[in-house]
């Protein structure tokens, strides 16, 4: 079979060939050789880290660590109805929103079938169909925005799922909900719009629904969430969706039993309770946010405008963009690079603390003075 790995030329079983057609996924770097002391910005993961009493939620999950979690998430999907005024029946949980979104492409695409997103959106949605033997279409943005009409101009008979991230990763721009509800509108009945919506906690803009409002509205609209972010349970790998009541049936026969571990569960529910956590957070990122790009833009970088946890700075080219990456090397600081997004000239910079925001702003202070 052509495009596969054979080790030491034994011929030995064989792969799906849609294995290959996809580079693994490369997560954002936590370490640099010789640098005792690394200042992380490259996963967009919370500035504070997880909730005081999702940790302490930890430590007293483990003494049961030895029996199996509950299968249905019951406590869990209780306590994000509650927070988010959404039905717990219309909710399921999983290993991270990855895990989900994978589920969906497995269970509506398949061979013959499409996957249509923006031409920058999440890396996962396409090595998840390619790997489900779907095929790709990206439609082309307008200033690193999502373009309703150009989504909706590459839908074609054999489309089955729309992906749009919003806001988005990574460049972190956000499409208004009435331009959601048109590309709702403009879809067949039988795609599915899934609205990946990450980062919705950092998002103040009036303008903005999640997607449960369309969820609600319809039968072919799923909304998928997180706690890696805002509620900084990365490690942990926690998700969520929420769907009409058939793709809820799916995604309960197609995850597996006990998806979600008892210590992710029980930290789930405690940083949904923790007082005070989401408007600190979000008050926080805002004004880092804001510090930060008025920062890099008096140094002559242009800086997207971001309704996330990141912002997404242009160095002009692909050469300068590398060079300003090492240079924040040496420093101790990692930042990603998003030419796998097809944005070689773009470094993706996560919001951390106040002192993590001051050493990345003049450091490329830095770097703009010496390479111009």
């Amino acid at each position: 079979m052509t495009g596969q790995f054979k080790p030491h030329g034994h011929p030995g079983p064989h792969a799906r060939d849609a294995v290959f057609s996809v580079p693994p996924y490369v997560g954002g770097e936590s370490t640099l050789k010789g640098v005792n002391r690394v200042i992380k910005l490259s996963s967009n993961e919370g500035a504070f880290g997880p909730p005081p009493g999702a940790v302490e939620a930890i430590r007293a999950a483990a003494c049961s660590a030895h029996r199996y979690p509950d299968g249905g998430s019951a406590a869990l999907r209780e306590a994000i109805g509650v927070r988010f005024g959404l039905d717990p029946a219309r909710i399921v949980c999983g290993n991270g929103s990855d895990e989900l979104i994978t589920l969906l492409i497995q269970s509506y695409g398949g061979s013959g079938t499409e996957l249509v997103m923006s031409a920058h959106g999440f890396l996962i949605y396409e090595i998840a169909a390619k790997l489900a033997g779907m095929t790709v279409r990206k439609a082309a943005e307008r200033d690193l925005v999502t373009d309703i009409d150009a989504m909706l101009a590459q839908v074609t008979p054999a489309t089955r799922l729309v992906f749009l991230a919003n806001p988005n990763n990574p460049t972190g721009t956000l499409v208004p909900h009435a331009e959601i509800a048109r590309l709702r509108a403009g879809l067949p009945e039988d795609v599915l719009l899934v609205l990946d919506a990450a980062y919705a906690e950092y998002v103040e803009r009036p303008d903005y629904d999640a997607g449960a409002l369309l969820v609600d509205a319809g039968d072919n609209v799923v909304m998928t969430r997180t706690f890696s972010k805002m509620f900084g349970l990365g490690g942990a790998r926690l998700g969520w969706t929420y769907a009409p009541a058939p793709v809820i049936d799916v995604l309960n026969r197609t995850r597996m039993p006990f998806n979600v571990s008892s210590l992710a569960a029980a930290a789930g529910i405690a940083s949904l309770g923790e007082p005070g956590w989401i408007e600190r957070c979000r008050d926080h990122n805002n004004r880092a946010r804001a510090a930060l790009t008025a920062r890099l833009r008096a140094c002559g970088i242009t800086v997207h405008p971001s309704e996330t946890n990141f912002i997404l700075a242009d160095l002009g080219s692909t050469t300068r963009a590398a060079a300003a990456d090492a240079h924040l090397r040496t420093r101790g600081i990692i930042v990603r690079n998003v030419a796998a997004y097809a944005l070689p000239q773009c470094l993706r910079i996560t919001i951390g603390t106040d002192e993590e925001c001051d050493a990345v702003a003049e450091a490329l202070a830095g770097f703009v003075r010496d390479h111009g």
